[in-house]
């Protein structure tokens, strides 16, 4: 699988000066974790599951969580393991391409369970997301995970929620934050990333962002995002990937700020029809968020709606500006360091505190692609949402 790989040959080759690689479930974690992008989650008990994976993954979707946890009703848990069973095994006997499939659990003991199971069809499963982790549920979570990995003879990532009350709470959030740092530290080949519940935390306290207001708008969870990166997202080899929380919103309603999303981008052509479209389904503070989730140390993001998932993958590619800023900044020869302007002539490049940035910017140009010169967001929101 690639990502735009959904799109005719020839649209991408006018798109990207560098084309996104192909990956597998078995390539390694360190690129699985950038290549995630947005994973769009269904519930487990929908009808015709493998169908509807089957349709995301034609239409550009690479990973997805099938759930049993909040999506459904506590009466539903037992018909939604018997439809990812069977869905599983529908999947596994035509061959059809899927993308990364995760379940996200309830308890611990499913882990097992459920993996036992899927039997052969198990080789569709990339792993487990894991609600309400901290360091006590944790163990039991991860001592799961290791169990069906052994028995199963198959690499299972986790993916933990960070979602808890105690993480949000002032007065136990840093124990909290460092009871999850320890435990994740020891089982880092089996964390592919970190997902935020910032729906979790609003609820703590009985609040709800408009689609007028992305997460970094309300202080509160602000704080909380700020603070997880800083323990758990650092770049010297201690962090984690750190995925983006949940955009909510995915249908037209009255209006009441002026639209976020500015009109300069889209003057051509057909371009302002796309923009007075993404304002109609709330898209643009989607996309401010998608931007404010990067600017803080998060990469790829919760989907609850395929439409959110296009404008996703369209704002990780990497511009041919920054691919370059990261290329002249990794050169060998800059290796003792040193400032230089950069090729684009509009600012300095400091080789040592850049050196994090340009890596990272590297690693998510080899999975989304770097962008034509002359290619900005809107052309690859056009051509992803004609592909879809």
């Amino acid at each position: 699988m690639r990502h735009f790989g959904h799109i005719p040959s020839a649209v991408r080759a006018g798109l990207f000066h560098r084309e996104p690689v192909d990956f597998t479930p078995d390539s390694p974690a360190r690129l699985l974790a950038v290549a995630l992008g947005a994973t769009l989650y269904s519930p487990a008990t929908r009808p015709r599951l493998a169908d509807a994976v089957r349709k995301q993954a034609a239409r550009g979707v690479v990973s997805m969580v099938l759930c049993l946890e909040d999506s459904i009703s506590d009466a539903e848990v037992e018909a939604g393991e018997a439809n990812l069973v069977a869905t599983f095994a529908d999947l596994a006997a035509d061959g059809s391409e899927a993308p990364l499939l995760f379940i996200r659990v309830r308890e611990p003991s499913q882990i097992v369970d459920l993996v036992d199971r899927l039997g052969a069809s198990v080789s569709l499963l990339s792993g487990f997301v894991l609600p309400k982790f901290t360091e006590t549920r944790g163990h039991a979570f991860l001592g799961a995970l290791a169990q069906a990995e052994r028995t199963s003879g198959r690499r299972l990532f986790a993916m933990p929620v960070l979602e808890s009350p105690e993480l949000l709470h002032l007065e136990t959030r840093a124990e909290t934050l460092a009871g999850i740092a320890s435990i994740t530290d020891k089982h880092r080949d089996r964390v592919l990333a970190l997902r935020l519940g910032v729906t979790d935390f609003c609820s703590a306290y009985g609040l709800r962002r408009s689609p007028d207001m992305t997460a970094y708008d309300i202080k509160i969870v602000a704080n909380v995002i700020a603070d997880v990166v800083n323990v758990l997202g650092r770049s010297d080899g201690t962090g984690f990937t750190v995925t983006g929380p949940v955009w909510e919103y995915f249908r037209p309603g009255e209006r009441m700020f002026k639209p976020q999303l500015r009109r300069s981008p889209f003057l051509e052509g057909r371009a302002e029809d796309l923009r007075t479209a993404l304002i109609e389904h709330d898209l643009d503070g989607l996309l401010r968020e998608i931007e404010l989730d990067r600017a803080n140390g998060l990469l790829g993001k919760t989907c609850i709606h395929p439409t959110h998932v296009v404008p996703v993958h369209a704002l990780s590619v990497v511009s041919h500006e920054e691919w370059s800023d990261a290329q002249d900044i990794l050169r060998p020869e800059r290796d003792g360091g040193g400032v230089l302007r950069s090729a684009y002539t509009n600012k300095m490049n400091e080789v040592k505190p850049h050196r994090a940035w340009a890596e990272r910017t590297l690693l998510r140009a080899e999975v989304f692609g770097v962008a034509n010169e002359d290619v900005g967001f809107v052309d690859l929101l056009t051509a992803g949402l004609a592909g879809s």
